[in-house]
């Protein structure tokens, strides 16, 4: 039996704030909606894969996510390491950086962080 790793979920508080960021950040784009009663789930992602991240937003939950010490996170690799590094310092959404080990985060709007990590690692 095997199994394919098809979306991760995150749950959002402002759908079109994260959705600018994702696009900004990391190139995702819209790939599907679906309106759901107490709610929208929009997936994005982008050309290199079929994996998608799916954003949930609920109608009646407008406070932040509680979430923890953000041990959890999704990783990205990218051929221009140090362009990616520039545009997201430029955002001012990196936040950890570990030039040990050659990879930083960034934060979404929520505060879920995500792994940056060069393409030859």
């Amino acid at each position: 039996m095997q199994f394919k790793m098809v979306h991760e979920n995150y749950n959002v508080t402002d759908l079109s704030a994260s959705l600018h960021f994702y696009e900004q950040a990391l190139g995702l784009k819209e790939s599907r909606r679906l309106t759901v009663e107490d709610g929208i789930i929009v997936y994005v992602k982008n050309e290199t894969g079929d994996f998608e991240l799916e954003l949930t937003w609920l109608k009646n939950h407008p406070q932040k996510y509680d979430l923890g010490e953000c041990e959890f996170h999704l990783a990205f690799t990218t051929e221009d390491y140090q362009g990616a590094y520039e545009k997201h310092k430029a955002m001012g959404c990196v936040c950890f950086e570990n030039p040990e080990m050659g990879i930083y985060f960034i934060e979404d709007p929520d505060g879920y962080w995500l792994e940056i990590i060069p393409a030859d690692c």
